[in-house]
């Protein structure tokens, strides 16, 4: 091993070597049906300028390990920051509460050389004083756009991350994983009215691209188009009408209100209300939702899962009908089903979980023009801001950041608080058009589950739906 070789941050002079931890490995798994040692370095940073000057400065590293067993439905599992031999054999007393595996030892993951990102590091390669700079020239240009721009905010992101994934039976896997993201606020002031816009994006790639001038010029003017225009926004209105849904991150909605009802741990316990209903129609004929973890330089993106299992796109509904869940090693061998990929923890300090990845519609047929002229009375949303989601029963609240009127077929004016209200389960089942422009969104999503947070993409093609319940302020 090379001190160019980033498995240096984990392995090397004073430290574990790879010997060690397969030794180490081999030791405290031997009586699971499944588990891995799972050994990350990390290092993050974060940029915020507001107010005409940088508010915070934060730049950290970490690195630990953390070691699960799994036996039958059981699972034991240990961690600590520190990548030691001793460590890791404390950890392994943990796992002999466990019941001793009763039979063969679960398949390791097959092998994988892809990569879907690039190895160098996104924090090391760009200066300091660059990043302030990007965040200074953001600041005056967004000022300097309109007279009405009252406040500016913009922030800048980045980690990257080595793990390495250990198991018994002699399976090493090694990631390498970047991430960026930019961000970029804008309140615009006329008379005593106030509006904000915000717009982002990022992935799995190095700063260079978010350093273009072409880059972050359109990041501002999205931000700005949106404050701008929901400075002309009128109340929004009320009742169940016909919603058309906008591509690319309005998918956050079929994320959040459908996607965690897709992951294969719920649909184990029976809790989901997709549960034990492969095969079964779920949604309107001509929906189809995938997840693609395997999409290069994308968010939610990984070469391989914390598992070891390389990403892959997963086909969970094919024209209106359930195909399939996402899985992680444990819920798909209880099931009798295949691991799909997504095995995903938020650090070595969590147990992996199944995940989203990159979840989203595919493309329908329909022009969007089209779709927008079939609405008679009903709005058009075309951004989406927090909401409030149940996983289980997939009822959803979600707050519009930007929506239009829309009546007989036309675009009326921006409308102001408008909230969507139902239940996504439902909601697949009155998709009235799919448009043929599915986009996926700008790279800014994170996702939350069981108190963990993972980096994932969404995305959609224009959606019109007959009948879901907006709550407004009119």
């Amino acid at each position: 091993m090379t001190l160019t070789d980033p498995r240096a941050l984990l392995y090397g002079e004073g430290k574990l070597s790879p010997e060690e931890a397969q030794a180490l490995a081999a030791e405290t798994l031997k009586t699971c049906d499944d588990g891995e040692l799972y050994l990350q370095f990390s290092a993050t940073e974060s940029f915020a300028f507001d107010d005409g000057r940088l508010k915070t400065a934060d730049y950290s590293r970490d690195s630990g390990f953390g070691l699960r067993g799994v036996s039958g439905e059981m699972t034991g599992f240990a961690h600590a920051n520190e990548i030691s031999a001793a460590a890791i054999a404390r950890a392994g007393e943990t796992l002999q509460l466990l019941d001793p595996a009763k039979g063969a030892h679960a398949a390791p993951p097959r092998k994988s050389n892809r990569h879907l990102y690039t190895d160098a590091s996104p924090l090391d390669l760009v200066p300091f004083s660059k990043k302030v700079e990007l965040l200074e020239a953001i600041d005056a240009a967004a000022r300097a756009r309109d007279p009405r721009v009252a406040q500016v905010t913009a922030s800048l992101a980045g980690s990257w991350s080595v793990v390495d994934i250990v198991r018994a039976d002699g399976f090493m896997a090694t990631d390498i994983r970047p991430l960026v993201r930019l961000n970029v606020q804008i309140t615009a002031e006329e008379g005593d009215r106030r509006e904000t816009g915000v717009y982002g994006m990022g992935g799995r790639y190095l700063y260079d691209q978010l350093l273009q001038q072409e880059t972050w010029d359109g990041v501002i003017d999205q931000a700005l188009a949106q404050a701008l225009t929901n400075l002309e926004s009128v109340a929004a209105p009320a009742g169940e009408m016909t919603v058309l849904l906008g591509p690319g991150w309005p998918g956050v909605l079929l994320h959040e209100a459908v996607g965690h009802g897709l992951e294969g741990d719920f649909n184990r316990k029976g809790t989901s209300a997709f549960s034990g209903r492969i095969g079964e129609r779920v949604a309107a004929p001509g929906v189809t939702v995938v997840d693609d973890g395997s999409i290069n330089d994308r968010r939610g993106s990984l070469s391989i899962d914390d598992e070891g299992t390389p990403t892959s796109e997963t086909v969970l509904i094919e024209d209106g009908i359930l195909k399939g869940y996402m899985q992680d090693r444990l819920n798909a061998r209880l099931m009798g089903m295949e691991p799909t990929g997504n095995g995903r923890r938020e650090s070595y300090a969590h147990p992996p979980m199944p995940r989203m990845t990159n979840t989203f519609m595919r493309a329908g047929e329909d022009d969007p023009e089209a779709l927008l002229g079939q609405v008679k009375n009903g709005i058009f949303a075309k951004s989406f801001g927090g909401g409030q989601v149940d996983i289980v029963s997939g009822k959803f609240v979600f707050s519009c950041t930007e929506a239009y009127k829309v009546e007989n077929g036309k675009l009326g004016p921006p409308i102001k608080g408008a909230t969507l209200i139902g239940d996504g389960p439902s909601v697949l089942t009155r998709v009235k058009g799919i448009g043929n422009d599915l986009e996926l969104d700008p790279g800014i999503g994170m996702c939350g589950k069981a108190g963990q947070g993972v980096p994932a993409g969404v995305g959609q093609p224009t959606l019109l739906i007959d009948g879901i319940t907006v709550g407004g302020t009119g």
